[in-house]
């Protein structure tokens, strides 16, 4: 299904104004494509994008690069076959540009459909490791293995020289690429990870045993601390089955586990403690996650996410790209442009894309806390700088 979405009718912000001496509104609207979940298990990920893309609509006059624009929205759903079709009916539609695509596989199967149209996607969350070579896709999310890395170094240093440490994810492309990086930065051979590895079932909405056999598995050979890697329902249904089968050690994992609604949905002394790594905390103290995090919160009620965060950014990075592209920009203009940018000055950090079109950026260790009577991912330190 295809929409087009208005705005809020925030008050500009953020300095992205029509260029000096020229009347707004005097260059051409243009139609910008964002494909994301509307349904289903991902659905809540595909909300946050879509609100954060907005978020920066809003607050910029409905405006990128000085044009005014058309948002026009397409369901990725929860296979390759819909995500495609979402992409091809944007492009049918003569977007400028494309942005959004949750799910690693649906970016893999519209890949060669964004390089031959030659239109820029700007990927604001799928980043697997393995989508190389790419002139049309720039991400501003991650790649998977970042993630892994950073907390690989981490606990490296951390765990206790006796301590073992279970692995227990999906098996999919997104776990290897995490596991992948998190063993290459812990140590391949240190007997802390020796254990092999537990795969567990692929859900989107996982029932409430889904996870109970595999994790009775991993837990049969005594950890001290489990690494895992889950998001939204899953994520959920993780954390309340581990506790439910009686670990009451430290977790760790990427921070997608106890990204956005997830908090919410479990016990708080089932969450408590849980440290993960991610590019972003709502709580940064910089003058752009304070402008991006106060109106987020006022719009939504809510802090927001890294998923509304590199949605936000994504049209930040059209917005300049745009500008640079001139007063009738067409798509392979943009792209060049986007290449020319430079630093980005984001809610997460300055960062800039890097060789590969993603986002050179720091990471940073998270804690679940309660804040007052809610449960939030409070920043504890700087991990690492990657990309």
């Amino acid at each position: 299904m295809l929409a087009a979405l208005g705005t809020a009718g925030f008050a500009a912000g953020c300095g992205s104004d029509a260029a000096e001496g020229e009347p707004r509104g005097q260059r051409s609207p243009i139609k910008i494509g964002l494909v994301a979940p509307t349904s289903g298990g991902l659905k809540a990920i595909g909300d946050e994008i879509t609100q954060g893309f907005q978020l920066f609509l809003d607050l910029n006059d409905n405006s990128l690069g000085g044009h005014p624009v058309t948002l026009l929205t397409a369901d990725e759903g929860e296979s390759v076959k819909t995500g495609k079709a979402a992409v091809e009916g944007l492009l049918k539609q003569g977007v400028l540009a494309l942005t959004g695509v949750v799910d690693s596989n649906v970016m893999f199967g519209v890949r060669d459909t964004v390089e031959q149209a030659r239109v820029p996607l700007i990927g604001s969350n799928a980043s697997p490791t393995s989508l190389q070579s790419v002139v049309y896709i720039w991400r501003t999310s991650y790649v998977l293995d970042e993630a892994g890395r950073a907390l690989g170094r981490y606990l490296r240093e951390q765990l206790a020289p006796s301590a073992r440490l279970a692995i227990i994810v999906p098996e999919n492309a997104g776990s290897q690429d995490v596991v992948r990086g998190f063993r290459q930065e812990f140590g391949e051979n240190d007997p802390r990870i020796k254990d092999p590895v537990t795969w567990t079932g692929v859900f989107t909405n996982p029932s409430k045993s889904a996870y109970r056999a595999d994790i009775r598995k991993a837990l049969g050979r005594n950890p001290d601390a489990v690494f895992c890697y889950y998001a939204g329902p899953a994520a959920v249904e993780f954390i309340k089955q581990l506790r439910i089968e009686g670990f009451k050690g430290k977790v760790y994992a990427p921070g997608f586990l106890t990204e956005g609604a997830v908090l919410g949905d479990v016990k708080a002394e089932d969450a408590m403690g849980i440290q993960t790594a991610l590019n972003y905390s709502a709580d940064l103290n910089n003058s752009a996650n304070r402008r991006f995090a106060s109106a987020y919160r006022k719009k939504h009620g809510t802090s927001p996410t890294t998923y509304a965060m590199a949605s936000y950014d994504a049209a930040q990075v059209l917005d300049q790209a745009i500008r640079v592209a001139g007063d009738a920009p067409n798509p392979q203009q943009v792209n060049l442009a986007l290449g020319k940018i430079g630093q980005i000055d984001s809610p997460r950090g300055v960062w800039q894309f890097n060789q590969p079109r993603t986002p050179q950026q720091k990471w940073y260790l998270r804690e679940v806390q309660l804040d007052g009577q809610v449960l939030s991912n409070v920043l504890v330190t700087e991990l690492a700088t990657l990309g």
